[in-house]
């Protein structure tokens, strides 16, 4: 069964974390569905699933990293400005965020609610900018966003390219800059994550954390592949439509289950 819930895991972080219905929210409700203690599902678990995910951003925006990285172009700037809002304000809020909002309530609450915003930018956007013509401020525009998304229910991409639609990006583009921007973030988060385990002492089973990294890294390089795809000629809605229905649910879960 801990191999069931490792590719369970792994494979819901990989399809949630590049669409817009939020990773941590389905992680979350994972966890709760299946009564996972802290010791199976805990820090080291996390942070590797995390690690499959950000690999998998890593080598599918490989050109764009090592030119990034090599030519210290404008994109190198854009996507400095667009990270700091996250990690100032995740440094400042993550206990808050931590302790208050992960419950099923304020999650449910978020998917229905931004599911407004994602519908809005949707209807506004004018979706005719590339990412090349993306300025100092649209980074900043979508930085802010991508802060907002540490919110569980928001979602980092839902936020991003919702951000980017207002500015008006195409949804392609948009979801480009959009997942560019997420491995800085990702790769900080998994990298705490991992030192807070280590520092508590959580360890996890080594071929545990290959089969998450594993099955993250190959749902997470698929999921950015083809939704890739599916913006170029699709809108949002069928993701709003499943954020609003998931959100409704986890509202009427405690009268349900009474």
């Amino acid at each position: 069964m801990d191999y069931l819930i490792a590719i369970l895991a792994g494979a819901l972080q990989g399809l949630t974390e590049f669409l817009p219905v939020s990773s941590t929210a389905h992680l979350v409700i994972f966890q709760k569905v299946f009564n996972l203690p802290q010791d199976q599902f805990g820090l080291g678990f996390d942070a590797s699933i995390h690690l499959g995910t950000l690999l998998a951003v890593l080598i599918f925006f490989a050109k764009d990293y090592i030119s990034i990285l090599i030519l210290k172009n404008q994109l190198y700037k854009k996507i400095i400005i667009g990270t700091v809002p996250a990690i100032v304000f995740g440094f400042l809020l993550e206990g808050f965020i931590e302790n208050e909002l992960r419950n099923l309530t304020i999650i449910g609450a978020a998917l229905i609610i931004f599911s407004a915003v994602i519908f809005y930018a949707e209807q506004i956007g004018q979706k005719k900018k590339d990412s090349a013509k993306i300025t100092l401020f649209d980074s900043m525009v979508i930085g802010f966003a991508q802060a907002l998304a540490l919110i569980p229910g928001i979602s980092r991409s839902g936020a991003t390219i919702s951000a980017g639609l207002f500015i008006g990006l195409t949804r392609e583009s948009a979801a480009q800059f959009a997942f560019l921007l997420s491995g800085p973030i990702i790769a900080g988060a998994g990298l705490k994550k991992f030192t807070e385990a280590l520092s508590d002492g959580q360890a996890s089973d080594i071929s545990l954390l290959i089969v998450g990294i594993t099955t993250s890294f190959i749902f997470g390089y698929l999921t950015i592949k083809y939704f890739l795809k599916y913006l170029s000629t699709r809108s949002l809605n069928v993701f709003i439509v499943y954020r609003v229905a998931l959100g409704l649910l986890l509202l009427l879960i405690p009268f349900l289950v009474r």
